[in-house]
């Protein structure tokens, strides 16, 4: 089996130096360029497009955020995956909204970046602790008041939305969760669309960051 491939974009010379050895030390993946700046990438990607893009968002000239724009209205299918020192809520949540597909943090462990990222091509969501508490920290000072709409909402969701939600927010996706509910792919694509609708969110993660906001709803037995 072929190794996972990577791109890697990030202005600081030592933390990418760092990143780089730490895949290309992976048996799963594997480094296949490496950028300082989002013109660099823009300009060779089409000749080395890989199964994952690793992106830092704050970048001289042209932010992570416009390169993940850009990137997104050609091409749905590249996973691209932020990595960031960034705790600024409302940027993180403008990158999910764009279609990041996950975050991890700058002082991530090692071990769980290359999880993370082989976990992400099967098509799981990708974040760590650190992301989840800043994105629930923001909707819950945004969105989960007594009597807010997110509040009310959660009465409002079936059994089987709020099992679906338990499980996205163990970064499942659809094809597992569909296995473990006993239901089909496109039956749980429903239920994730009516979580968005009901939770007036946007995205997977954020669906992640409100179940976790929301431990002590009557979400399943976390751990069973």
């Amino acid at each position: 089996m072929n190794p996972i491939s990577v791109v890697v974009v990030d202005d600081h010379p030592l933390f990418r130096r760092g990143v780089v050895e730490l895949l290309n030390d992976s048996d799963e993946l594997t480094v296949i360029a490496e950028y300082d700046s989002a013109r660099s990438l823009l300009n060779n990607l089409s000749n080395t497009y890989p199964d994952i893009l690793l992106l830092d968002l704050q970048m001289p000239e042209q932010s992570g955020l416009d390169v993940l724009k850009q990137l997104r209205n050609h091409d749905e299918q590249l996973k691209i995956i932020i990595i960031t020192a960034c705790n600024d809520q409302e940027v993180l949540l403008e990158a999910l909204r764009c279609g990041a597909n996950g975050f991890l943090q700058k002082d991530t462990p090692p071990d769980e970046i290359l999880s993370q990222l082989i976990s992400a091509v099967k098509g799981n969501v990708v974040i760590n602790a650190g992301a989840v508490t800043s994105l629930a920290s923001h909707l819950r000072e945004h969105k989960t008041e007594p009597g807010s709409q997110s509040n009310v909402a959660f009465t409002q969701m079936t059994e089987r939305e709020r099992e679906t939600l338990f499980h996205i927010s163990r970064g499942l996706n659809n094809k597992l969760i569909a296995r473990e509910l006993g239901i089909s792919d496109g039956t749980v694509k429903v239920y994730v669309k009516n979580l968005l609708r009901k939770l007036n969110l946007h995205s997977r993660l954020e669906l992640a960051a409100w179940a976790h906001n929301n431990q002590s709803a009557d979400l399943p037995d976390r751990e069973g």
